[in-house]
């Protein structure tokens, strides 16, 4: 009997131990199918946080000579866009493009296949290898003219054409000016609203707290109308100087515009070059232009 009971006490003791041993498994199990779960459920998530569409771009930041070494991409810069008054003096009509001679321009780039890009395609192209579309140009305008928002604009939507639109606020509101409301809308639309300073005040001068009153205030204020951050800007009468750049790129700006001057070997994307659209120029004379300067 003593045997037998000894027997039954270890069958029981075995028997015991063997559900343990199963129970703690299943858990194991259970704990691995679902730590297995998590795993594909955040692989999936990642996926579906990815931009298939859009191409990679490069993991590395071009250099200045490498950006430099790039094919330049055709910028133009148009002012006023209105017809010429017999007051206009022969220096005020290079920045004056009556209104159907930029119809005319603007269906000879949509004819001849020009697709507009905005400064962030052109950014990571520069800096990451960024795919560009077929024969891209960047259509941009300065200082707040309000024929930009009145004749400019609508025949660009005509095109699905867009631009950059760099804003001088002392001018926000003035008579011939854009509101505050317009540049929102232009902003709201598509549109890339950038940054010319407050009152047009050559850089080359800045002394002091120019920078806070030029620079810092203005990109504040373009910032609270848009709701988006500035990061682009344009020299007034397209100068620039060495000391400027870092006055901008401590201020977070991504890139700035200048005209015709020869790019800064250091700093290329502070000395992005533009042409001016003459009033003079017919659609046939900016399509040499633009094949000629880039």
């Amino acid at each position: 009997m003593k045997s037998n009971a000894k027997a039954i006490s270890i069958y029981i003791t075995i028997y015991v131990l063997c559900i343990i041993f199963c129970v703690n498994s299943a858990g194991c199990i259970n704990k691995s199918k679902a730590a297995s779960e998590a795993v594909t459920q955040v692989d999936t998530t990642a996926n579906k946080n990815v931009a298939v569409s859009e191409p990679e771009l490069s993991s590395v930041a071009n250099d200045a000579a490498t950006i430099l070494s790039l094919k330049e991409i055709p910028i133009l810069c148009y002012h006023q866009i209105r017809d010429w008054k017999p007051t206009d003096s022969k220096v005020a009509k290079s920045y004056i493009v009556p209104e159907n001679t930029f119809r005319e321009q603007i269906k000879m780039l949509a004819d001849s296949g020009y697709n507009t890009i905005l400064p962030d395609q052109l950014f990571n192209y520069l800096t990451r290898g960024g795919k560009l579309p077929s024969k891209p140009i960047m259509l941009t305008f300065d200082d707040t003219d309000l024929d930009q928002y009145t004749v400019a604009y609508p025949e660009m939507k005509k095109h699905n054409y867009k631009g950059v639109f760099f804003v001088m606020t002392v001018s926000l509101g003035r008579p011939n000016y854009m509101t505050k409301e317009q540049v929102k809308e232009l902003s709201d639309a598509g549109n890339v609203i950038g940054s010319h300073t407050w009152d047009h005040h050559n850089v080359k001068k800045y002394t002091g707290n120019d920078w806070v009153t030029q620079i810092e205030k203005p990109s504040k204020q373009l910032e609270t109308i848009t709701g988006k951050k500035i990061d682009y800007f344009a020299y007034p009468f397209g100068l620039w100087n060495k000391e400027a750049i870092p006055e901008l790129q401590k201020r977070g700006f991504k890139a700035a515009f200048q005209l015709y001057a020869k790019r800064d070997q250091h700093d290329p994307l502070f000395t992005i070059q533009r042409i001016i659209v003459p009033g003079s120029w017919g659609a046939s004379q900016l399509d040499k232009a633009i094949k000629s300067s880039f």
